[in-house]
């Protein structure tokens, strides 16, 4: 994989990751934009202990334009976009209309109020482009092609952990605009958070508190016990196992783990993410076929998110998987957060995890 590395006109920064020998990437952004600047700040809710980002300049950002408007397609003749070359294998930039990075320096607490802390959304927020077809789908991408999407999230879960303030590398894919996806080009994400986000702190916290316990790793015994019962488990090869959790709160949820201790998509070696491709482009296509096309064409809308260990505080705690899901509970009908989920944090599931292996089972990619 070769990395070029280049700006946009508004001095963003965008990476070019080929998978194929191409000649230099000697493009130019010709656009007419202003500097970029990012306008967003943290405050903390006093009552949880978590930060909330707010990021009012995103209200304006580009919302589901036409295939031939797609600022995520390559620039052709009178119609330049966010990419500046006329091809590209995978390529990561700066997000036009970023949550996080803003250079704001007032700490002021809300209404000189101490109760309500204030500070700067520092961090990044990068988008990062699969493949130059619009019509593409991560799950039929050629295994170099997805290789070396997951060689560039690797290499910027690298960098950017590396970045002053960043706390917490988190990469995902939002697909459907069920989701509330506003690009259809198959694209996904990297938030460099400058805080523990909660998720990933209850986490830490779980793990910490199993080790003081037991002395051994919360999600490596998380992936033991569902070995040994096998009723979950999806796909496992050599060095990754795919299982439903127990405990699983969406209608479709799958989590995939490395066998092996790591911490993070950077740490994982050659023969690890081979078939970590070959295992996403699996499960990927199952969940495409878990509901009956028939009674819903549509693609199932899911999200695929890395956890990864924190940078800082508790990265010892952490360990590195996949959760793949989606809000579609039947055909034609989304499982909504309503009042015990979203104002208790509730979950009440609407099938059991059995039932969820059973049919991803069913519905396996033939040879594999």
């Amino acid at each position: 994989m070769r990395q070029t590395a280049t700006r946009l006109a508004d001095g963003r920064d965008l990476i070019y990751f080929d998978d194929a020998t191409t000649a230099p990437r000697t493009a130019v952004d010709h656009r007419d934009l202003p500097v970029a600047a990012v306008r967003s700040h943290l405050r903390c809710d006093p009552l949880t202990g978590e930060w909330v980002t707010f990021a009012a300049h995103r209200m304006d950002r580009t919302f589901l334009p036409a295939a031939d408007d797609c600022p995520l397609c390559p620039t052709r003749p009178g119609h330049a976009t966010e990419i500046p070359d006329s091809d590209y294998d995978v390529v990561v930039f700066e997000n036009r209309f970023a949550a996080l990075g803003s250079r704001d320096t007032d700490t002021t607490p809300v209404d000189d109020e101490r109760l309500w802390p204030r500070r700067p959304a520092g961090g990044r927020c990068e988008v990062v482009a699969f493949t130059a077809d619009h019509d593409a789908r991560y799950a039929d991408l050629p295994h170099e092609r997805a290789r070396t999407v997951v060689d560039a999230l690797a290499a910027r879960t690298a960098a950017l952990s590396r970045s002053p303030g960043v706390q917490q590398v988190f990469c995902f894919e939002n697909r459907g605009i069920e989701i509330g996806v506003t690009l259809q080009h198959p694209h996904g994400q990297i938030y460099a958070y400058p805080f523990v986000p909660p998720r990933t702190r209850t986490l830490i916290d779980r793990s910490r508190d199993h080790r003081t316990r037991t002395g051994r790793s919360l999600q490596r015994d998380v992936l033991d016990a569902e070995t040994r019962a096998g009723t979950r488990i999806v796909w496992s090869g050599r060095y990754w196992s795919a299982y439903v959790p127990a405990a699983a709160r969406w209608p479709v949820e799958v989590h995939l783990a490395p066998h092996r201790d790591v911490p993070d998509l950077a740490a994982l070696g050659d023969d690890e993410r081979d078939e970590l491709v070959d295992a996403q482009r699996d499960l990927l296509t199952r969940l495409d076929r878990y509901f009956d096309p028939a009674a819903d064409p549509s693609p199932v809308p899911y999200i695929a998110a890395w956890h990864q260990a924190p940078v800082g505080e508790g990265r010892e705690f952490g360990r590195l998987f996949w959760q793949l899901f989606s809000l579609r509970r039947a055909p034609g009908k989304l499982k909504y957060l309503a009042g015990s989920e979203s104002a208790m944090g509730a979950w009440i599931g609407d099938t059991v995890p059995e039932r969820i292996a059973g049919r991803l089972r069913e519905v396996a990619r033939d040879g594999l």
